[in-house]
């Protein structure tokens, strides 16, 4: 009776330990879900794009505006479609990918910790992801980097049950290994990096050369199931879309297909033209942007020395892929902080085994401890400064995005998180001081999200200005765009004209008047100060304010008589 009393009370504890991760999971990452609008920079673009998906019909050919766009690839686009189609709702729609990629990410890592290893460390693994702030402060933003992370790793989890045989007493698993392929097919179609799974193969072809207890079974004829597979995954959108593109009249769709095969993928790889960095950039993404998880290295790299000694596969195959996927995006000269986050969860789960342990000592202790407390002051301190002081940093920033009324609810909610964290450590001291970290991120990202989002939307999505730009105009008026950013067009209260995106300032400009002159009495340009001709009479001109860093200005037809 004893036994089974003990049975029951260790499941409850079992169920208990894995529905409070998840349901912290949900609130971390969903806080704030539907309360705020897309953001600059990427945000408005791929909302927008969903967005004339939708109102077209055409779902092969993204649109901004009536220009077609080739940056990306479309399937993040038709996931916030779909979305849509469901919910009805824009601001549940363009977050709401990114939120299930997230948690599909983490439930890869938390059921491949369980199976390599125990339920426990699948959970320490989940932990170690979601609170490193990259991974939560990219998963509550509406980029492609979360779903191509979630396809990375889903791709990653299929390789690694392959290639161990966690599942069938180390048999080969070929649904898993068509499963892995097959997610990085979709991810090369969701971003062109998606292949880089696939990186994994090398530290196992060396390892299984070497007598590791790995095997790639690369002389079976069902090793080719997985290229198949991945194949497969990236005709889904490849074939209709080249073959659609056949059928159109004029260079613009051939450009296109050039555009978005050759110069987004092999040639920005190769001669990188923005976001140019040292090679040594990511180095400090890692030191920076993966803690608090990071904190845990320097007990980490002797734990993972001895345990490669003894030629375990397990922490072999995520850290040399790590290292692979430094390594690959360290060569261009173009990089950015998000490039390396697809590693993230398989460093996680290789630190998860070792977690336990190294929680028990008190320097570990302590450093949790002191990264708290030291990142709690900084939020009490800069949210006082705000409050009651003036410096040159709080006045630039509240100018450049107008939110003058809301900064001092701003500075109040950062100096509540400051408060936040010194209760929690207060409550936890030392010994608990990693439940205290984990208590203070939670209410920095479910403040952000349920406080400090709605304040800044106005100005940083662009509602503010096209409400106020609406209000001015009257509804019965007609709108242009010069200069124009995708939020203006997305957060327009009617259907707008517009006169190119990539077309130059002047051009655009040029456009617009020619436009407006056809009935000067109902139309109005909305123009980017920096566009703004001389010709333009200012003193019949009315100054929006700045919005996402940027001067916007109302020119009626009446001020353009000069420009003749």
């Amino acid at each position: 009776m004893q036994t089974i009393e003990y049975d029951r009370r260790y499941r409850a504890i079992r169920l208990n330990d894995t529905l409070l991760f998840w349901a912290l999971a949900a609130l971390v990452l969903g806080a704030g879900l539907g309360l705020r609008d897309p953001w600059p920079a990427d945000e408005p673009r791929f909302t927008l794009v969903a967005k004339q998906m939708i109102e077209s019909g055409d779902w092969l050919f993204p649109h901004r505006g009536q220009e077609l766009y080739s940056d990306k690839p479309p399937l993040f686009m038709w996931l916030q479609a779909v979305a849509y189609s469901v919910f009805g709702n824009w601001r549940v729609a363009f977050l709401l990918p990114s939120f299930l990629a997230a948690m599909g990410t983490l439930w890869c890592v938390v059921d491949l910790g369980r199976r390599l290893w125990t339920r426990r460390v699948g959970l320490y693994a989940g932990y170690a992801l979601l609170f490193a702030l990259q991974f939560t402060w990219q998963s509550k933003k509406a980029q492609i980097d979360p779903v191509v992370v979630f396809w990375i790793t889903l791709a990653n989890y299929g390789l690694l049950r392959h290639l161990l045989g966690v599942a069938r007493e180390r048999k080969p698993d070929w649904p898993m290994w068509m499963l892995g392929w097959a997610a990085a097919g979709l991810g090369t179609i969701t971003k062109g990096v998606g292949a880089i799974a696939l990186l994994m193969l090398i530290p196992a072809g060396i390892a299984s050369l070497r007598g590791w207890p790995v095997k790639v079974h690369a002389a079976r004829a069902k090793f080719w199931l997985g290229p198949l597979a991945f194949v497969a995954a990236a005709c889904v959108w490849l074939v209709p879309m080249l073959i659609a593109a056949q059928g159109q009249p004029g260079p613009e769709y051939a450009n296109y297909v050039n555009d978005i095969l050759l110069r987004q993928t092999a040639k920005r790889y190769g001669a990188s033209w923005d976001h140019g960095q040292p090679t040594w950039y990511f180095l400090e993404v890692i030191a920076t942007m993966w803690l608090p998880t990071m904190l845990a290295l320097p007990w980490a790299i002797p734990a993972w020395r001895r345990r490669l000694r003894r030629r375990d596969p397990r922490y072999l195959l995520p850290l040399a892929w790590w290292v692979l996927v430094v390594i690959f995006f360290s060569i261009p000269g173009g990089k950015r902080d998000m490039y390396i986050l697809p590693a993230l969860p398989m460093v996680a789960l290789a630190l998860a085994p070792l977690l336990p342990g190294l929680l028990r000592k008190s320097a570990v202790q302590w450093t949790a401890f002191g990264f708290t407390a030291l990142f709690s002051l900084a939020l009490l301190g800069g949210g006082l400064t705000m409050w009651f002081g003036d410096p040159g940093f709080e006045r630039r920033f509240v100018a450049e995005r107008s939110l003058e009324d809301v900064s001092q609810a701003l500075a109040a909610s950062v100096v509540m998180i400051g408060c936040w964290g010194l209760a929690c450590l207060s409550w936890t001291r030392r010994r608990r001081a990693v439940a205290g970290l984990i208590a203070t991120l939670t209410g920095l990202w479910v403040a952000f999200g349920l406080l400090m989002a709605p304040l800044l939307n106005d100005s940083s999505s662009g509602r503010g200005l096209m409400t106020g730009v609406g209000r001015h105009i009257g509804p019965d008026a007609e709108l242009g765009l010069v200069s124009w950013r995708e939020q203006n067009l997305l957060m327009a209260d009617r259907r707008v004209a517009e006169f190119g995106f990539k077309a130059e300032f002047a051009e655009q400009m040029r456009r617009g008047l020619r436009w407006q002159r056809r009935a000067p009495q109902s139309r109005w340009l909305l123009v980017q100060d920096v566009a703004m001709l001389p010709c333009i009479d200012l003193a019949q001109t009315h100054h929006m304010g700045n919005a996402n860093r940027r001067g916007w200005t109302l020119v009626p037809g009446s001020a353009i008589a000069g420009c003749d």
